[in-house]
């Protein structure tokens, strides 16, 4: 639906954090995210076409070579590659070391973490909400891949401020609860906390929150990156059925637990969206492991 750099929940982000970019006196862009990162690549492509320097800070246990990694160095993006623990000290002294040389470092976190990232998705929930009038139907499901929180986060203040009655469905690509929840629902507050009419625990409720937070870590598999042959199946068949490209890090996986959630709660005759996130590229790199 947003035709740049593939699309998908981090352009919709990324646009947000570039208008704060475009209005501030920036000369830099530095984030965080592995090879495999959508984020990553959207944000060193934002930044080459304004002519900035971009700096992507990720693990070395996620840094093999992907369509994403690639572009990003097509982008002009310097990247630096440290143990997963040595990363926050990293970006602390990248931001430092630009800070003393002169520089005027914009920092995005990974996977565009934060209200900004939030708030595109509450855009998202209401171009749902607008997309269910004009075509008389109502979703009862929404499913995505949920990765870092923001996306989940906007969709459940979205549906939270909307006062909508449906099952919004976050499948972890990674990350196992109570931590996977605890960082959505924390970003659900932040964001309704900043909202100027809205006053949390009189117009909405911390058992609201936590009733409309679905965050499912039942279908990870091996982990953030990791595919196996049912993810590889579901990919090969969502391409072959409906022409539909799907990754192993995140949509092949989310799409995969969708499934396998409707079968085993027997859910029939409802109205389901599911939310391609994007990361296309990542489906040629799948693509590659299929000829094999």
């Amino acid at each position: 639906m947003i035709p740049y750099s593939f699309g998908g929940n981090k352009a919709r982000k990324s646009q947000l954090f570039f208008e704060e970019i475009d209005n501030g006196d920036y000369d830099y862009v530095v984030t965080y995210g592995s090879s495999h990162s959508n984020h990553c690549r959207v944000v060193a492509n934002m930044a080459a076409e304004r002519g900035l320097k971009c700096v992507i800070i990720g693990p070395s246990e996620v840094s093999d070579s992907t369509y994403n990694s690639i572009m990003m160095e097509v982008f002009g993006a310097e990247i630096i590659v440290v143990p997963v623990e040595e990363v926050s000290r990293t970006i602390d002294n990248k931001l430092d070391e630009l800070r003393q040389s002169g520089h005027r470092p914009y920092f995005i976190m990974g996977g565009g973490h934060g209200n900004i990232g939030t708030k595109a998705y509450v855009r998202c929930y209401e171009e749902i909400k607008q997309f269910e009038i004009d075509n008389d139907l109502e979703f009862d499901y929404i499913f995505f891949a949920s990765g870092t929180g923001t996306t989940q986060a906007g969709l459940v203040c979205g549906q939270l401020l909307y006062g909508d009655d449906r099952k919004i469905i976050g499948i972890s690509i990674a990350r196992k609860n109570p931590r996977g929840r605890d960082v959505v629902i924390d970003s659900i507050r932040e964001f309704l906390e900043a909202e100027p009419n809205v006053e949390l625990g009189k117009d909405i409720t911390e058992d609201e929150i936590s009733e409309k937070t679905i965050f499912l870590d039942d279908y990870t598999g091996d982990g953030y990156g990791a595919d196996n042959v049912e993810i590889e199946d579901t990919i090969q068949k969502a391409l072959i059925m409906y022409g539909m490209p799907l990754d192993s890090t995140y949509t092949g996986k989310a799409f995969l637990g969708m499934e396998k959630y409707i079968r085993e709660n027997h859910i029939e005759d409802k109205n389901i969206l599911f939310i391609h996130t994007g990361g296309t590229p990542l489906f040629f790199d799948d693509l590659n492991k299929m000829r094999r």
